[in-house]
């Protein structure tokens, strides 16, 4: 890689053959020195630009400010419910990142100066900037559920949706279950990160009671009508779980039959929805979802509570220089997924490369896949590739692929060791 230049890495990326019709932007220089970038979040989005940024070129200085000192992986979390996975397997540090040269700071930012292209931080420090990217995930919406908070959901009622802590702690609360008792998950409305997830989560709980406690049930409260990969899901849970019959371990609960919850009462493990209320031993409830807070503090979000961006680049259409990735950014069709935000990632990357220097912006193109693991050796996934035309991000015809219906063992088998292998190579990528 030492010996490549960065328009031939840009080729090696497929972004740099066809530029021919993108603007030019002239570099910028603050207080005598050029090329700076700050990257705020260091998850999936923000470690791979910071990376790929110094992979490209080495004279930009990359800055990446991130509040923890190690990253857990939101894809892998739900195998760690099961005790298929280790919590320290999903666990990755940023040494890496500082092999390839990003100056890693662990702090937390709290005030963005767009106009004077300064990062402040929590402990009194700034930095400035020629490009900002943010990478700061998602948040949560407590308030669309009364008596839920973050207080709440760290100790007694988790979300877990974010890796760490409260992954172990659902763990702990559902091996320490009374047989025959009651999990309950609260499915959030779209938009939200990971939208496979929560039905993965279902499966991978289901994995775990079905050899540890028999006789437990498992209740889906969802906002939606429908979910991500439904058939493959639901055909999945049948096979393994017995859904649809008699003796299923799950019963899933749509918007309009009841899913919607209005509220929680913490002392009695009761939630209430539109039709009725539900009494769970273990509850799970995953939020409805926005901007991560930092984007909401330095006003990069519309009134939808994402951030609206200029596809191409990723640049924020609210403030110049500032470029939003990942799950904050508004940047349909492209799901919010880990795999999507390394792609974003890479895509802002080159751009913010040829706009420091001059250059014309690639034209870019975008992946995703999704895993999910139903059981051990029954992997499903779903892919597609999108490119940017007209103005706009689009998915390319005739380029996804979503697991066949009819099942085969073997095939099942494969996908669940291709998405192991897709976990190693996304890891290695980002954090390596």
């Amino acid at each position: 890689m030492s010996k490549q230049n960065r328009r031939s890495f840009l080729k090696t990326l497929g972004l740099g053959a066809t530029a021919a019709t993108a603007a030019t932007y002239a570099p910028f220089a603050i207080g005598g020195s050029s090329k700076k970038v700050v990257v705020i979040g260091g998850g999936m989005g923000g470690a791979v630009a910071a990376k790929y940024i110094r992979m490209m070129d080495k004279s930009v200085e990359v800055t990446l400010i991130e509040a923890n000192e190690n990253y857990f992986t939101c894809f892998g979390s739900n195998e760690v419910l099961s005790g298929e996975r280790t919590m320290d397997s999903i666990k990755f540090g940023y040494d890496g990142l500082k092999g390839h040269g990003v100056n890693v700071v662990i702090d937390k930012v709290i005030d963005i100066d767009a106009s004077g292209r300064r990062v402040k931080t929590a402990s009194g420090r700034s930095f400035n900037y020629d490009r900002c990217i943010v990478s700061p995930g998602v948040s949560f919406r407590y308030d669309k559920i009364d008596g839920y908070d973050e207080s709440v959901a760290n100790t007694k009622i988790t979300h877990a949706w974010k890796a760490g802590p409260q992954t172990a702690l659902l763990r702990d609360q559902i091996q320490s279950m009374r047989k025959g008792g009651t999990v309950i998950i609260s499915a959030p409305p779209n938009p939200f990160r990971c939208p496979p997830g929560p039905y993965e989560r279902t499966a991978q709980i289901a994995h775990y009671l079905k050899h540890n406690n028999p006789t437990a049930k498992i209740l889906v409260l969802d906002d939606k009508e429908k979910f991500s990969k439904f058939g493959l899901f639901t055909a999945g849970w049948k096979k393994h779980y017995g859904y649809g019959t008699d003796n299923s371990m799950i019963e899933w609960v749509k918007g309009s039959a009841g899913g919607k919850i209005e509220s929680v009462d913490v002392a009695g493990m009761t939630l209430s929805g539109e039709v009725d209320d539900y009494k769970g031993d273990v509850i799970n409830i995953i939020p409805a979802q926005k901007a991560g807070h930092i984007a909401h503090v330095t006003g990069l979000t519309n009134d939808s509570g994402w951030c609206p961006i200029e596809g191409k680049t990723f640049e924020s259409t609210i403030h110049k220089n500032i470029h939003v990735i990942g799950d904050s950014a508004i940047q349909s069709p492209l799901p919010k997924s880990g795999y999507a935000a390394n792609s974003e990632g890479k895509v802002c990357a080159a751009a913010v490369v040829a706009m420091l220097n001059g250059d014309k912006i690639p034209d870019p193109s975008y992946v995703n896949t999704c895993y999910s693991v139903i059981a051990p050796g029954d992997g499903i996934s779903v892919a597609m590739v999108y490119n940017y035309a007209n103005g706009k991000i689009n998915k390319v015809k005739g380029s996804g692929g979503l697991t066949p219906g009819k099942f085969d063992a073997k095939a099942r088998a494969r996908e669940q060791q291709n998405g192991y292998s897709w976990f190693d190579n996304i890891t290695n990528d980002t954090f390596g």
